[in-house]
């Protein structure tokens, strides 16, 4: 991109931002990042499992809400693979360059209307909110005003995509990091939305062999790489602060750990699904179980590391104090939480 000519200088315009700065979006698009695991038949790079997390890791390295941001972002896109094949092939058409985006958490409702259904509520948590040309969100499914029950007696829920003009921004995305993701709220009134953009995360339409991979180890493992590229950036910068301390060699020996089981994992999968198999449930529940405890590791030797380094650490406008926050805000992510909160980023 004109004007950009080395990947250093896209952490150093996104540095101390409140929003991505135009330049950087420019060159999201043009690098056609929003698409990572959109088919080429639609527009996409149509990046393998591994190629991806690598690509992400990278981006969260430079910056941790450009890799966060991207990270949401081209893991909404993703749910082009979710979506009946005649609302994927007009969202993704060739001359559209869709930036989906929006909640995970179940805040509103959609009440069965026609052959579509009109959504209400107000959802918490969309990376990149101001970035976004359509808003996905989950919503328990209503009929005659009663909540439509399955057969365990759990609400019915489904995901819905609507368009930016059906959406008003809350802008209370207020943290000590992350801040260029605008993660902000929004509220949805009385929308209607055709069947055709609801969807469910495990039933898939399109072949390619990313879609087969269950949406549970999708997030984990994409995840998981933001928080590794953001500890590989902490150490980049701490190293300049001193260079030896026993700290340092931790984190160094938890981020090497890191890149090797997700490594391992990815080439495992896709050998899985080149054969044609199914993820077994012992490899899904392994990899969160390592996911979630490299995170708290790496956690805990960056909070080790950084009470050894000085003010200059605590100082605002240093990036080592901006990698830290930006850090410590994604570990609010409920993902690999302990507690299981439901209600976070």
């Amino acid at each position: 991109m004109k004007g950009i000519k080395h990947m250093h200088e896209i952490g150093e315009l996104c540095f101390g931002k409140e929003v991505l700065p135009k330049e950087v979006l420019q060159w999201i698009a043009q690098e056609n990042l929003w698409n990572l695991w959109v088919p080429k038949s639609h527009g996409g790079l149509e990046m393998s499992l591994a190629d991806g997390l690598d690509t992400l890791r990278s981006l969260a390295q430079l910056d941790g809400s450009l890799g966060w941001t991207v990270t949401l972002c081209s893991g909404a896109n993703f749910f082009i693979g979710n979506l009946p094949k005649e609302a994927g092939h007009e969202l993704f058409n060739g001359n559209n360059r869709p930036v989906f985006g929006g909640s995970g958490g179940v805040f509103g409702t959609a009440d069965k209307v026609g052959n579509g259904y009109v959504i209400n509520g107000t959802w918490k948590y969309a990376t990149g909110a101001p970035y976004l040309t359509h808003f996905t969100l989950n919503a328990k499914i209503r009929e005659d005003g009663a909540d439509v029950l399955m057969d365990d007696g759990t609400p019915l829920v489904r995901s819905f995509l609507l368009k930016r003009e059906q959406v008003d921004i809350i802008q209370d995305w207020n943290t000590m990091g992350l801040k260029a993701t605008a993660t902000h709220s929004f509220e949805v009134n009385s929308q209607w939305v055709d069947g055709n953009y609801s969807f469910v995360y495990d039933t898939f339409y399109l072949s390619q062999p990313i879609f087969k991979v269950p949406f549970s180890v999708f997030a984990d493992l994409t995840l998981w790489v933001n928080y590794i590229g953001m500890a590989e950036h902490f150490l980049e910068e701490a190293k300049k602060s001193t260079k030896t301390n026993i700290s340092l060699d931790r984190l160094l020996a938890c981020i090497t750990r890191a890149k090797y089981y997700v490594s391992d994992y990815s080439k495992k999968i896709e050998t899985l699904l080149a054969k044609g198999h199914q993820i077994p449930d012992g490899l899904i529940r392994g990899i969160h179980q390592e996911a979630a405890g490299s995170v708290q590791s790496i956690s805990e030797t960056i909070i080790g590391a950084y009470s050894t380094l000085g003010i200059r650490a605590s100082t605002e406008g240093v990036p080592l104090n901006q990698i830290f926050k930006d850090y410590f805000t994604a570990t609010q992510h409920h993902i690999f939480s302990p507690s299981g909160r439901r209600n976070q980023l």
